[in-house]
This record gives structure tokens, sequence and C-alpha cells, in this order.
């Protein structure tokens, strides 16, 4: 367990100290929502490569970190950009090409992977996926797990029901538990020992940080410990799993931070348009990633005024009246 110390640090430092070629990386968010975005940028201009990637229904960040050459293995339960690209463009292309191996499960079993990770078993159960392909279809083959001892030597397991039928059911599908090398989140708030407080839905992120040997928090606000103390109730995160904090306003932006500003859905259908041709998105990556210093440049890029229209009404959490299409 960490210890309760100032654990504040650049992005860049933070990158270059916990993620490391051919690590296993899990990134939190959910489809358009709270994606670390700035993490995932910055691993890009990183140039770290053959990562094996987890994530629950992720979207723009794995799309990214796919696009730029980072991921050669991906477990997931889905990846979309929401209207900008129901299906991620840039996952779709390399899944096509076999420049990327895929394994995966439904969104219930992934929620229970990182759970089993998160409390530390080996495995959890469920009815999930029975009577399916998810079954059946292995995206990783005997041979590639027995080449990486990290991997569990099976997809998961259809077994009896050691009770019986007890619950009605006679059999029952047992997925393993995930522990990757480093878990990385966007939050609202963090405090600079690493105690974090997500507001909105939390998705998997929680079982992602506490199953994870190494957790890298970016946050829209570092507020004082008191702060968080005055109602801890309303604390996600124990700075115990947490080894870096970033700040890092827009943190999660092109996707959404709840109480802070909407998804983008112009920079969004602009990146799902460049993602379909080569030359294009070599061009978008260029400007965007590679050509900016860090998450601010990128910003600078975009303009106060396109943020400003997705900035979040503090009633409902998200920007009210935002064209969507």
């Amino acid at each position: 367990m960490n210890s309760s110390h100032d654990k504040v640090m650049t992005l860049e430092e933070a990158i270059a100290r916990f993620v490391t070629d051919g690590c296993h990386i899990s990134i939190g968010g959910f489809t358009v929502n709270r994606n670390p975005m700035a993490a995932v940028y910055e691993i890009i201009r990183q140039g770290r490569k053959n990562l094996h990637c987890y994530a629950h229904s992720n979207g723009t960040g794995v799309d990214e970190l796919i696009g730029g050459g980072c991921i050669s293995r991906l477990e997931i339960a889905y990846g979309g950009n929401g209207k900008a690209a129901p299906t991620c463009i840039r996952f779709k292309l390399a899944v096509q090409r076999g420049q990327l191996l895929v394994e995966d499960y439904t969104n219930y079993q992934m929620a229970l992977r990182f759970l089993a990770g998160a409390m530390g078993v080996p495995f959890l159960p469920t009815l999930s996926g029975l009577g399916t392909d998810i079954v059946a279809k292995w995206g990783f083959s005997p041979e590639m797990r027995a080449n990486h001892p990290e991997l569990p030597d099976k997809k998961l397991e259809i077994i009896d029901n050691p009770f019986g039928a007890w619950g009605d059911a006679a059999r029952v599908v047992v997925v393993p538990a995930i522990n990757p090398d480093v878990t990385i989140i966007h939050v609202q708030q963090a405090d600079r020992n690493g105690t974090c407080r997500i507001e909105g839905l939390n998705f998997a992120d929680i079982d992602q940080v506490k199953a994870a040997k190494s957790v890298i928090v970016t946050c829209e606000e570092i507020v004082e410990v008191h702060q968080l103390r005055e109602k801890p109730e309303y604390n996600s995160i124990p700075f115990i799993h947490v080894d870096a904090v970033v700040h890092v306003p827009f943190g999660a932006y092109p996707t959404a931070c709840h109480n802070f500003y909407d998804y983008d859905p112009v920079y969004l259908k602009h990146v799902s348009h460049f993602a379909k041709d080569e030359k294009l998105y070599a061009e978008y990556l260029a400007k965007f990633v590679h050509g900016v210093k860090d998450h601010q440049g990128l910003l600078n890029l975009v303009g106060k005024g396109q943020l400003d229209t997705i900035s979040a009404d503090k009633t409902t959490g998200y920007a009210i009246g935002l064209d969507r299409r």
C-alpha cells in the first residue's frame, strides 16, 4: 500500500515512470465519458509500444491509443464514440488488418474481472455469456497464452455449479481476474495524497484502480485534504491505491467530465472523419498530438470558444442545448 504523502507530479513524469513498453495498462471511463485523454495523448507522444490494454466499454481513449500505434493486444467489452463512431474506427481497422489481437467479453464479465482483481481472487462466476459466441470464440490462442505467462491459460471456463442446481443454474461461467501493471483514470477532484472524488457515474473505475499494481490519477482540481474529509462519504478512492496525482484541467477532453464539461461532438466528428483515411489521420496526429507539447497545447488549438460551448450546467452536470448531431 502507498503511504500518505504528496504524490503530485507532471503528466510527462507519471507516464515515463509507470507506463513502459509491453506493460499491461487499464484505462477508465465509458464510451465518451471521463476517458483519461490527456494521459492517452502523452502515452502516444512518448512513443510507448506493444501495450496490453484492458478497458470496460471505452471509446476515444482506446481508439487513439490504437491509432497512435501503442496497443498490440486488447481485452474489452465494447469500443465506441457515440454518434461520431458507434464502433471505434481505428480499433475496427486494426482488427480487420490483423494488427491487433482482441479478446472480447460481455459488459458484465469485464466488470466482474476487474472486481475479481480488486478482491484479490483469481476468478468470479456468472451466467453472463452462456449460449453466446463470447464463450466459444477466443481472441488469444492457447499457443500465444503459453508464450505469455502473465495471461491466464484460458479466456474463461464453463463449470458445473458446485452447489448442484441451487439457484436454478446447473452450469456457470468463470472469468479470470485482471490485475494491470497500471490503471489510469480521470476524476473531478483529488488531494495531493491521492484521495479521489468521482462525481456522477463511476463506471468500473474504482475496481480498475483497486486491481492495479500502480495507479495514475489525472484530475480537474487538486483540493486540500480537509475539503475531502468534510464529507468523506462522497469520496470514491482512498489515497492508499494511488501512486501519481496529476492536475490536468480538461484532462478528459474531448470526452465528458460530469459537472465540468460535456463531450465535444464537433471534435469527435472531425476525428472520426480523419480516422477513416490514413493520410488525414497521420496529419491529425502530427498536429494535435505530436505537434503540441502537452494537453494545454491541444486545448489551445481547439480554442476557448469551442470549449465554452461544452461547459457543463451545474444543475444537470452536462451542457444544455449542445448540438450533438
